[in-house]
């Protein structure tokens, strides 16, 4: 979308504030596989170096989600602060989650796609009804154990006098 493009090569060396709304329409463009509505506020702050370009997202609001449990609908409070760095390079590669190599003739970065995704891994797995939120915390985890239950039975049994001398003859 080429309202979420910010045109690189005409920014000066310095920082650039952009703030934008999400709504519906953002979540329709770009995907509604994970979170489908909400309503957030952006600002993004651009920092263009002479090597690189440091990028700070601050997003808060809701999103409107679906319980797993009784298919009800709800708001989802979200506050995220994430940074990406673009550093200037021979060709375009993506070095982690936080550091993207883009060319020197690259025009533009879309940063919608990048506001997509830090919405979605906002997003919890297991999305619960705030009224459930304590259940879900007091739930008890299942903890699996490889040893085996009659070696350590064997172990904490007390073994026969007799033997105890028998095993000292050697």
């Amino acid at each position: 979308m080429k309202e979420f493009a910010v045109n690189i090569i005409g920014l000066s060396n310095k920082a650039h504030l952009f703030n934008y709304n999400l709504g519906k329409g953002f979540f329709e463009k770009y995907g509604t596989e994970t979170i489908s509505d909400g309503r957030f506020d952006v600002e993004v702050t651009l920092d263009k170096k002479e090597t690189f370009i440091e990028v700070d997202f601050k997003i808060s609001g809701q999103a409107a989600l679906v319980c797993d449990r009784t298919l009800e609908p709800f708001d989802f409070p979200i506050t995220e602060t994430r940074k990406m760095v673009f550093k200037f390079g021979e060709e375009a590669a993506e070095i982690s989650d936080e550091i993207v190599i883009i060319t020197r003739d690259q025009d533009s970065i879309d940063l919608g796609q990048y506001l997509y995704e830090f919405i979605a891994l906002a997003i919890p797995m297991k999305r619960l009804h705030p009224r459930f939120a304590n259940e879900a915390e007091s739930e008890q985890s299942l903890i699996y154990s490889t040893s085996n239950d009659e070696e350590e039975k064997k172990e904490n049994e007390e073994i026969d006098p007799r033997w105890e001398k028998l095993k000292k003859l050697k």
